[in-house]
């Protein structure tokens, strides 16, 4: 009959309904993606041991400028933790590197050349006071040796427990006067003086004197 319209049946209007209204696809899991991310969560330790090592620094000493117990440090090292947000600002602070060093990718091609230019140095971390350390080696993931030119104010020393660390130590004086004791033997040393010693024997340094002194100093780490 001209003028009249035929409804669609509700059971009709149902499925068509149905079919347009089709529950989107689960997502599989991105399988590579999560192995990327263990192997970075599982380099965290490492990287702060052997940072941490590179600059001769015990479990205490890092606890303690870090203000994260040394269990806790011992803990994250050998991977059986891992550490919060906070944590790792904490240590990374005192270590004295931003904390995307510790969660970045390894590169495909390791640096194999660092050019330092004059006064772009960094400064390097240092629980000890009146020691100033300017960086002018490369990446510790990439070098096995550090280096870094220190300024000691006059009275600074390394404090009153002898440090001992893996690796050794090359340290040459550019100006200024610094007494170095490893194991029995002293050392007085003046500019031209240089001193290359194990750093598993026990050792400290001071400045006597009334002016500052500057060094080359040079660590090599085990491994």
């Amino acid at each position: 009959m001209a003028g009249t319209t035929t409804k669609p049946s509700t059971k009709a209007a149902g499925k068509a309904s149905s079919l347009s209204a089709k529950p989107p696809k689960k997502v599989a899991p991105d399988a590579g993606a999560t192995v990327q991310r263990d192997e970075i969560v599982n380099m965290i330790g490492p990287k702060i041991a052997a940072l941490r090592k590179a600059q001769g620094l015990s479990l205490q000493q890092l606890a303690t400028s870090s203000d994260v117990s040394a269990a806790a440090i011992h803990k994250i090292e050998r991977s059986g933790m891992v550490p919060t947000v906070t944590t790792l600002l904490k240590i990374a602070g005192a270590l004295g590197v931003p904390v995307g060093y510790f969660v970045a990718e390894e590169g495909p091609h390791p640096e194999s050349v660092h050019f330092t230019k004059t006064n772009t140095g960094r400064a390097v971390f240092t629980p000890h006071e009146g020691l100033a350390l300017t960086g002018i080696s490369g990446s510790y993931r990439q070098f096995q040796a550090a280096a870094a030119v220190a300024t000691m104010s006059p009275g600074a020393d390394s404090g009153a427990k002898l440090l001992k660390h893996p690796g050794e130590e090359l340290v040459f004086v550019l100006s200024g006067r610094v007494h170095f004791t490893v194991g029995q033997q002293e050392f007085s040393m003046g500019p031209g003086d240089s001193l290359h010693f194990n750093g598993d024997v026990p050792h400290n340094w001071r400045n006597t004197s009334k002016k500052p002194a500057d060094l080359l100093w040079v660590a090599l780490r085990n491994g």
